[in-house]
């Protein structure tokens, strides 16, 4: 019969595994869910998953797409591996976009290659500011910081439909909710010419470099290690919980905010009612699957986006309502913690004995 042993160490073979199979047990799953709800299930999961890795013209869709998840997952694993549990990263996204436009609106007649860096320096500080909050009363009142970063997401989205309704509507939008067009000198460049693929995706595979950077070959990383796995040493190190917070979270705000504003000055070139799409929800399962490490949180990300492709593709192909992307996503998440256990147990076949 098959029993479940611990191991005395953790698997590093399971841990770099264990993605890979709730990978392959997600696409198992899904064929069995789409089948059993009437569609065709092998030709569903093929289009979610492997279609836009097999057509080369995907292959930009994946990078804009990734771009921002990435950007996202990034600050949060910084956080997740300090014990700091930033939920509102789609919050934070929201506000860097709000940020960044409304240097795009104040420079709007104006010219000049300082504009667009300027509304990326805002995106920043506005996600760093929204991630402030939560911080500030973790910090001071012990408040966990899941409950205020998640509510203030909702903030910050009814903060956008008020802006993009009222005051920052387009004059000349025919009463559409929606901001200006942001100009040329507001919108990023593209990196290849004639395609989707613009400068914020190259910028989110440097940062990966430089967040592996930071948590592997700096003290600083050492730290933000310590105080999540161990405290009680931390304190005795020196090493201060509240600082690792603040750092954290302010990084984690940057970096969603960041995403806000390269999805705003990218593909959207505009803010609109339906800017929130839930990357920041998403970039948590990015996270996860990339096992808390910058270099993995890039295949994560190249994964979940294949799934926003392949979710678009599915809805015209196999007519899969819109809702089935997020659907895969969660099976992915439920998959992803499944299989972890592997990660500390092992299955073992012992013979019964008369």
């Amino acid at each position: 019969m098959l029993e479940w042993r611990r191991r005395r160490e953790p698997s590093t073979l399971m841990l770099a595994l264990s993605p890979l199979i709730a990978i392959g047990l997600t696409m198992l799953l899904g064929m069995i869910v789409f089948t059993a709800m009437g569609y065709d299930g092998f030709h569903a999961v093929g289009s979610i998953f492997l279609t836009p890795f097999l057509e080369p013209q995907r292959w930009a869709d994946i990078g804009v797409k990734g771009a921002p998840l990435i950007l996202i997952a990034l600050g949060l694993a910084v956080g997740f591996r300090a014990n700091v549990w930033n939920i509102g990263a789609e919050g934070q996204y929201v506000m860097g976009a709000i940020a960044g436009t409304g240097v795009a609106l104040l420079t709007y007649d104006m010219t000049g290659w300082w504009i667009l860096p300027a509304m990326v320096l805002a995106g920043i500080l506005g996600g760093m500011a929204w991630a402030a909050i939560p911080a500030f009363l973790r910090v001071k009142l012990q408040v966990s910081e899941i409950l205020t970063s998640l509510m203030l997401t909702y903030v910050a989205v009814q903060l956008l439909y008020f802006l993009v309704r009222g005051p920052w509507k387009d004059p000349g939008g025919f009463n559409f909710p929606q901001t200006r067009m942001f100009t040329a000198d507001q919108t990023l460049p593209m990196v290849l010419e004639g395609s989707l693929v613009h400068l914020g995706i190259p910028v989110a595979l440097l940062l990966a470099i430089i967040a592996w950077l930071l948590m592997e070959k700096t003290t600083a990383g050492y730290a933000i290690k310590v105080v999540g796995l161990a405290p009680a040493a931390a304190r005795h190190g020196g090493f201060s919980a509240a600082r690792t917070t603040w750092a954290t979270m302010l990084i984690s705000g940057a970096l969603a905010g960041l995403a806000g504003l390269f999805e705003a000055a990218g593909p959207f070139g505009q803010l609109t009612p339906q800017f929130p799409v839930g990357y920041g929800f998403t970039a948590i399962i990015v996270a996860f699957l990339g096992r808390l490490n910058p270099l993995g949180i890039v295949f994560g990300g190249i994964v979940l986006a294949a799934t926003y492709v392949g979710g678009e593709i599915a809805q015209s192909t196999v007519r899969l309502p819109q809702a089935a992307t997020g659907m895969f996503q969660a099976m992915l998440l439920f998959m992803l913690l499944a299989t972890d256990v592997l990660v500390r147990w092992r299955i073992v076949w012992k013979r019964r004995t008369a």
